[in-house]
């Protein structure tokens, strides 16, 4: 309990942005740095792109529960009731109190969904190869090789950002928003669903040409059948549709007053009539801020 009591008064900000982001992205290299030493070791990437999946199910999941991690030691702080964990399920059918709200648990899976197909593909692929040619230069310098593993870590945080950011907000701040699904979302989950398509299916016709030349069923340099006649990286291109989906979505909710106010980039104060939104550590402790009414 010292140890946790020690990390969130160090990432207590006036921001609760700040006190999900700081953590979060902390995380982020701190597994990076674990995998990078024995792959140093090693002079082995086999594990470097299944490591990035990990780090992106790692870093959301904890901005997911943090919140209320941070609630519920507030809570236990001030002697009062602590308040339960939230519920998935709960939020996706939208029950009142399940702690989250749908966007959240929505766009935290689809994080989840990507990095456990993608890190799949890519370790089953380097096992099959044995190596990676991306790592040619790099593997055989400590430097270079761990440099690798953080530029990974920074590319995670980047691209998981506005997650984090949504899942910044505590749960009373989405009852302040419309209920009914808004154009950001449906923009935002179509383009996800359809990035997501096209880049398993650029992925699926790619490793199904590398294995007929194997086979020597051709001798082609470049794949130039299906989407990859469409373009020369359709499996990037999916993968960037796919991030600009789950940004658009989680846009919706953090470009508004309440979000903006959430996250502690707008005006706040200590009492009132409002809702309590989440919980800040002053000179004697946890104390709560609040959203004022209208």
């Amino acid at each position: 309990m010292a140890v946790l009591s020690t990390l969130l008064h160090a990432t207590a900000f006036k921001s609760t942005f700040l006190s999900t982001l700081v953590p979060s992205i902390g995380l982020a290299y701190t597994l990076q740095a674990g995998v990078a030493v024995p792959s140093i070791i090693a002079q082995s990437e086999r594990f470097y792109d299944l490591s990035g999946s990990l780090t992106y199910l790692s870093c959301t999941a904890l901005s997911l529960y943090l919140p209320t991690i941070r609630a519920r030691y507030a809570a236990a702080a001030m002697g009062a009731v602590k308040p339960a964990w939230p519920s998935v399920l709960g939020a996706l059918r939208g029950v009142p109190g399940a702690g989250l709200n749908w966007r959240q648990v929505a766009l935290s899976a689809a994080v989840g969904v990507w990095a456990t197909r993608l890190g799949t593909y890519l370790f089953q692929r380097i096992s099959a190869d044995g190596s990676d040619s991306r790592f040619d230069g790099l593997r055989t310098s400590p430097p270079k090789f761990l440099g690798a593993f953080f530029a990974q870590a920074t590319w995670v945080s980047l691209c998981v950002l506005p997650v984090l950011a949504l899942n910044s907000l505590p749960a009373t701040v989405f009852a302040s928003l419309p209920a009914t699904i808004g154009i950001t979302d449906i923009i935002g989950l179509l383009l996800y669903v359809g990035g997501l398509s096209f880049e398993v299916t650029a992925d699926r016709q790619k490793n199904a040409w590398v294995q007929e030349k194997k086979q020597k069923k051709h001798e082609e340099d470049f794949l130039t059948r299906g989407l990859w006649s469409k373009s020369r990286h359709p499996n990037y291109f999916g993968e960037s549709t796919l991030w600009t989906g789950i940004a658009t979505t989680a846009a919706g909710v953090l470009m508004s007053n309440v979000g903006q106010v959430g996250m502690g980039l707008g005006g706040w104060g200590v009492g009132g009539e409002g809702h309590c939104i989440g919980y800040v550590w002053g000179e004697s402790g946890f104390r709560e801020f609040f959203v004022a009414e209208g």
